[in-house]
């Protein structure tokens, strides 16, 4: 085997694999999260306000437990950090369809399947650390993003498929086995190189604002989750289908934007890019409210699509370069921020909503997306990455 065979051997099989394990991950989170609510209320009989507190209980444990974890990675990169908690989803929500009491399913959300919160992280943070701060591993975030993308736009319609002929026991134990098998295929991944950052050392305080600037970015993207398919079947007087369509294109827009982005040259700016994804969303907002009809909401969802493929793709890529060698702590942070912003958006476009309406609503989300690209200006200003090696 030549060297150059043999260095792309190491770049692309390990890539490709991880892709898989993320594609994996993804459909089976996918397949769960999209119904887990109406678990809860048709099946475990929970209030609307213990869905809320056990929702809140698992994105919490998600956050400790990914922040904890991530900075165990950088002093010890290791693969067992992702097989372990995606092995503890897998059991748990194999488990989960025979609970109904209230006091388990807060222990479950606050271990097992919190556990689960930072399976997303390691994952890519695995894939940093496997190939390297070159280029392979500077693309490795938007490749293995486009697998998520990937995932959550065939995920909801499979477990639909498995809910129908399964109900909720054939739905967690289907998620439960291709949790298993994404586990199992981190297996095959190289084991990381050497420590990262040994303990008791640091690579910079935490980037504050730029944190703030992703986490407004996905409270806007998750509030208007909310508002956008009641704007659209209650305003706009379309059909409940539509609102699929919509998202289906979304999806795909998104899978290939994210893909894009491993193409693009290391020399462009990723803080151009990113900001310019910040525009992308507001954009999508902005058209969103002066819609009248399908064609427009379409359109506009490919703003929404490109906003959510560079600001997620490059802006894990960015924390990752700004932070290295800590890769862990970087991944960590970016997709806590990604947490956060979902904790918040619930309650905030519900009162909204029921306070302002729907296009108001959808104009505070624009607002709220530009200000966090305001906070990300500032953030990353003084800011300067290391380069490529």
């Amino acid at each position: 085997m030549s060297p150059d065979t043999s260095d792309r051997y190491e770049d692309h099989v390990p890539l490709f694999v991880l892709f898989a394990a993320v594609l994996l991950l993804g459909i089976a989170d996918s397949m769960v999260n999209s119904y887990i609510v109406l678990f809860g209320a048709d099946v475990a009989r929970l209030s609307p306000l213990q869905i809320g507190v056990w929702s809140s209980v698992y994105a919490l444990a998600g956050i400790i437990i990914g922040w904890w974890l991530g900075r165990l990675f950088d002093r010890r990169p290791t693969r067992a950090y992702a097989i372990v908690v995606t092995l503890l989803g897998s059991a748990g929500y194999l488990l989960l369809a025979r609970v109904t009491s209230f006091p388990v399913l807060l222990l479950m959300a606050g271990t097992v399947l919190g556990a689960m919160g930072a399976a997303f992280p390691q994952y890519f943070s695995l894939a940093r650390a496997v190939l390297g701060e070159g280029t392979a591993g500077q693309r490795s975030a938007p490749v293995l993003r486009a697998a998520w993308s990937l995932a959550w736009a065939v995920g909801p319609l499979l477990g639909a498929l498995v809910l129908s002929r399964g109900g909720y026991s054939g739905l967690f134990a289907t998620a439960a086995v291709v949790f298993l098998v994404a586990a199992l295929s981190v297996f095959v991944v190289p084991r990381p190189g050497s420590v990262a950052v040994p303990a008791g050392e640091s690579p910079g305080g935490a980037p504050v604002l730029l944190i703030v600037g992703v986490t407004l970015f996905f409270t806007a993207l998750c509030a208007g989750g909310l508002a956008v398919p009641l704007f659209v079947t209650r305003v706009l007087h379309q059909p409940p289908a539509a609102v699929g369509v919509l998202f289906s294109v979304c999806a795909a827009v998104e899978v290939v934007a994210t893909l894009g982005l491993a193409a693009v040259p290391t020399r462009i700016s990723q803080r151009a890019l990113i900001l310019g994804g910040f525009g992308s969303f507001v954009a999508y907002y902005a058209l969103t409210v002066v819609s009248s009809n399908m064609m427009m909401l379409v359109v506009a969802q490919v703003f929404r699509a490109v906003g959510i493929a560079v600001v997620a793709g490059a802006g894990i890529r960015y924390f990752q370069d700004l932070l290295a060698p800590a890769t862990g702590r970087a991944t960590t942070l970016f997709a806590n921020a990604c947490t956060a912003g979902l904790l918040v958006s619930g309650i905030l476009s519900g009162a909204a909503i029921e306070h302002y309406g729907y296009r108001t609503t959808l104009l505070l989300c624009a607002v709220v997306a530009g200000l966090g690209g305001v906070a990300f200006t500032a953030g990353s200003g003084r800011r300067a990455l290391v380069p490529a090696r």
